[in-house]
């Protein structure tokens, strides 16, 4: 499939911006929906809009149908060992909101420790913290170097008897470097201590296999991989799953219900409380095959290599511009730039970019801690996307230099 082939699936990259051509680069937030996720939401929500799992009429019956294949359809393309293991939540932030109680409640007392890294988006922070200050635990971090790369060498030095989880993003939102998140689980492994691994970005760049990998929980978002908002996943070791107690109460996630006590339902339901987002997350079946697609077509994926190399070339050789995340080697950078530029406000360049029809994204991108170690209040993020076109990036640099030169 060739890039102009793979932009057809996908209507809003045709519209106009102030007179523009649309050149969306904003992908780490939110990527564009194809035609074919479109399509499932508007047929679940025109003919099988019912409450799944529970009535016994048609409706109902496709609906979870439906909601039941993406389950299938997301453990088939992470490799989970089961269905059971696959967890539907709103989101990454939802699902490592779950682990952090969860795991929490069950394993956690005062005095034990947390250990995050540097370049977390607040999603693998915040909700670390919350568990820490109810629980009385310590949060230790790993820090990343002047490269935006983990320093690898201190992550023994901060793991102790005292460690019960270790909480690392697959792929920073802001440095676009792929973690070495397999050395990072087979290290904490070692020495016993599980890994719940941020999958957001990851997901996107990276083909998961969860039993490879060895992590204990993966978490990602379905509107990252083209499905619909509101979606997401968290996936689980039985193991840890089946200790942990549920994280919200409610219809769907119970055995019997008596005022003397309750008893929980079987995995996954256990997590699952509550009327579902069942037509959103019955969008994971097609965007997964897409993104299946995407990533064994070779030249899917040497146009994506090319436009990363050229606009890394292009910003690395730009004095003006000081960008974060360079690995020493770019075969670990995915095409995510973020910089700044002394004397230009990342949101005066943003808002230039977007009258030329660029979408970019500016500010903090929710890594503030990370804002902090490079002494700066704010980037200016280019998130490309596989159907993100060579011209687009040419033009994307074009761009940016004459809004560098109006501001300086």
């Amino acid at each position: 499939m060739t890039v102009e082939q793979l932009r057809e699936n996908f209507p809003a990259l045709d519209r106009k911006v102030y007179g523009k051509d649309l050149v969306y680069l904003d992908n780490a937030a939110t990527v564009q929906r194809p035609r074919s996720v479109m399509d499932e939401w508007e047929r679940m929500t025109m003919e099988s809009n019912a409450n799944i799992h529970r009535a016994v009429h048609l409706l109902s019956d496709e609906a979870t149908r439906s909601y039941e294949q993406a389950r299938e359809a997301v453990r088939e393309h992470i490799n989970a060992g089961s269905r059971e293991e696959v967890v539907f939540t709103s989101g990454v932030t939802a699902a490592i909101n779950l682990v952090a109680f969860s795991f929490g409640e069950a394993f956690v007392k005062a005095g034990d420790e947390v250990v995050v890294t540097e370049c977390e988006h607040h999603s693998n922070i915040v909700p670390w913290q919350m568990m820490c200050l109810r629980k009385g635990a310590v949060l230790k971090v790993l820090p990343v170097d002047d490269r935006g790369e983990l320093a690898m060498e201190m992550l023994p030095g901060l793991l102790t008897d005292k460690t019960k989880i270790v909480a690392v993003t697959h792929i920073s939102n802001v440095l676009g470097i792929v973690n070495p998140v397999k050395d990072i689980i087979d290290i904490c492994h070692s020495v016993g201590i599980p890994v719940l691994v941020d999958g957001a970005q990851g997901i996107v760049h990276s083909e998961v296999d969860v039993q490879w990998l060895d992590c204990d929980f993966y978490a990602f978002s379905g509107h990252k991989i083209y499905a619909a908002t509101g979606t997401g996943v968290l996936y689980g070791k039985r193991k840890w799953l089946d200790r942990m107690p549920p994280y919200m109460g409610g219809g769907e996630m119970v055995g019997t219900v008596k005022f003397s006590g309750t008893t929980y339902a079987p995995l996954p339901l256990k997590f699952e409380a509550g009327t579902q987002n069942f037509a959103g997350i019955s969008t994971l079946s097609p965007a997964l095959a897409l993104a299946s697609g995407i990533s064994k077509d070779p030249c899917l994926k040497e146009n994506e290599r090319k436009v990363r190399d050229y606009v890394l070339d292009a910003l690395c050789s730009d004095k003006r511009i000081k960008l974060y995340g360079c690995p020493h080697n770019r075969e670990k950078k995915i095409p995510l730039f973020s910089f700044s530029v002394e004397g230009a406000h990342h949101e005066d360049l943003a808002l230039i970019l977007d009258k030329m029809g660029i979408a970019t994204r500016s500010g903090q991108m929710c890594a503030e801690p990370l804002m902090d170690r490079f002494g700066v209040t704010g980037m200016l993020r280019a998130s490309f996307a596989p159907y993100n076109t060579m011209h687009e990036a040419e033009y994307f640099i074009k761009c940016l230099d004459r809004a560098i030169g109006m501001l300086l």
